[in-house]
């Protein structure tokens, strides 16, 4: 349950105008958390942090424990003293859409060679640290440095595309890769060290501002990631190491052919005997990642769309049982409460409903979702609990002023206008949409980045069932004007999501308890 009225910002780490051609966590993100705070924001919500593979999405990782690399500051990194500032001359400037490809050609070269000087020219106390760092993560660590080598070995290619030694994880073939390859292995656990340090230092700057940070973390993981090259026996593949079935959507509203996502699926009888063990440290890590988490495709934990692997759409799927209710509990008997947000969209039963609310997670609404008919109007306010997370739209959704435009037809616009207000100029819809958000009772509002900047279609992050074109939205470094945030602060004000609390009776009306930022601490939940 979330008990506070707050307010924040959808924006992933990529979107940032940082310096490298593609966002991470240097000057930028500190001058967007500066930004949240002048607008009285109280919460950041990011994608998932991990490495990508294949078309750059934050859902199709290669570990659900790592990274990405790409996220590391070259700036902090030239500031830290493990890169030389001449070797950053000449790279991608600040605007433009994130260029994932050339990053990966020009950044992270640096980025390992940075990693590499740390470990040669490190103090005695960042060893200890580093150290430190490896003996917490040292169930996934080591075999993700090794999956990286590997991958790199082999040209990139999926695991199972290996020679069968490394493929099937031979003892003597893995035992002479740390042999011959130490060097190497230590370099990518270093690099997994520098993001550690530089997301844990920016999450900090965001508690000094009392701005907590909601991650992401995707049900699935991509076949080709270290975490199904580690554990086969949690998957369902075949002898030879292949899926048998794969994960999706069957048709709604974003395709008329469902979304086939081609992520195996898990051996949850296997998971159950195991008692989540895998799960659990799943969340352990994601913990020290993020303040609260956003579960992605939340009904999926109580049924999935199962589609057999040699369906090339996912139309020829069946809906099969999930055992949700016995992995919460079970991460609640090791995490008490549960700090969880359920991406519940999509075909909702009764059953979904009922998962969610026995652990208390508080659901998404989507306003975007509630003018095309009655059927849709559980997303509008008058119909939300406090208990709610709202949105004017996601990651997957156009921006409201490019749905606006190119979206919603004549009826859908006569709702608008019916419930909002009148909308005589195109750029009023935005502004109207994030008052009617966050004017709602539901104690957490979100408003994804594009809609505070007035952006339209060219700004949309992802297109779900597309091929290309998607992820590669940043703003432009001159974007976050003030009045943006003057504009955001009267409205976080007016609708009591800027941390003041009303005085008990007999107290000084008209004066806060106690700043917002005091009581938000490193590591808190929302």
């Amino acid at each position: 349950m979330i008990a506070e009225r707050i307010s924040g910002v959808l924006l992933h780490v990529t979107s940032l105008p940082s310096y490298g051609g593609v966002g991470d966590f240097g000057p930028a993100a500190y001058a967007f958390v500066d930004f949240l705070a002048a607008a009285k924001q109280r919460l950041w919500q990011v994608l998932p942090l991990s490495p990508t593979g294949y078309g750059s999405s934050p859902y199709s990782a290669l570990s659900a424990f790592a990274g990405n690399p790409l996220f590391i500051s070259l700036e902090r990194l030239v500031e830290d003293g493990w890169i030389g500032a001449d070797r950053i001359e000449g790279l991608s400037g600040h605007n433009g859409a994130a260029d994932f490809v050339e990053a990966t050609r020009l950044k992270l070269p640096l980025v390992e060679e940075a990693a590499a000087n740390f470990l040669e020219r490190a103090s005695d106390d960042l060893r200890l640290r580093f150290q430190k760092f490896c003996a917490d993560n040292i169930s996934w660590l080591p075999d993700y440095a090794m999956f990286t080598v590997l991958r790199r070995m082999h040209g990139y290619v999926s695991w199972n595309d290996w020679p069968t030694q490394y493929a099937c994880r031979k003892n003597d073939a893995l035992t002479a890769m740390l042999n011959s390859h130490g060097r190497e292995l230590a370099v990518e656990q270093a690099v997994q060290f520098l993001f550690n340090e530089q997301w844990c230092a920016l999450r900090g700057y965001c508690a000094e501002r009392g701005i907590s940070v909601m991650g992401d973390v995707a049900i699935f993981v991509n076949y080709d990631s270290a975490d199904v090259w580690m554990h086969p026996e949690l998957f369902e593949l075949d002898e030879d190491l292949k899926p048998v079935r794969v994960s999706g959507v069957p048709p709604d509203y974003f395709s008329s052919t469902g979304q086939r996502w081609g992520n195996p699926l898990y051996k949850w009888g296997v998971m159950r005997e195991r008692g989540f063990d895998w799960w659990v440290a799943r969340i352990r890590r994601a913990l020290t990642l993020y303040d609260s988490i956003r579960l992605d495709h939340f009904r999926g934990f109580e049924a999935f769309w199962s589609i057999p692997a040699t369906e090339e759409t996912a139309v020829n799927g069946q809906w099969v049982k999930a055992p949700g209710h016995e992995l919460f509990q079970r991460l609640r008997e090791v995490f008490g409460e549960l700090p969880f947000i359920a991406e519940d969209l999509g075909l909702i039963t009764p059953e979904v409903d009922e998962l969610r609310e026995h652990f208390g997670m508080p659901g998404m609404r989507i306003l975007q979702f509630g003018f095309s008919d009655r059927g849709s109007h559980l997303y509008l306010p008058h119909r939300f609990v406090p208990n709610t997370v709202v949105y004017t739209g996601t990651h997957d959704n156009n921006t409201t002023l490019g749905w606006w435009r190119d979206d919603i037809g004549e009826v859908e616009r006569a709702h608008v206008q019916t419930y909002l207000q009148t909308i005589e100029h195109e750029g009023d819809i935005v502004w109207a949409m994030m008052r009617a958000a966050e004017r709602s009772v539901a104690n957490v509002c979100i408003l994804p980045m594009q809609d505070v900047l007035h952006l339209g279609s060219e700004a949309r992050m992802n297109t779900p069932a597309a091929g290309a074109g998607n992820w590669t939205w940043r703003y432009d470094l001159d974007a976050l004007h003030p009045d943006f945030a003057m504009k955001l602060a009267a409205l976080m004000e007016m609708t009591d999501r800027d941390g003041y609390e009303a005085p008990k009776e007999g107290e000084d009306a008209g004066k806060p308890t106690e700043d917002a930022h005091k009581r938000a601490e490193p590591g808190s939940s929302i």
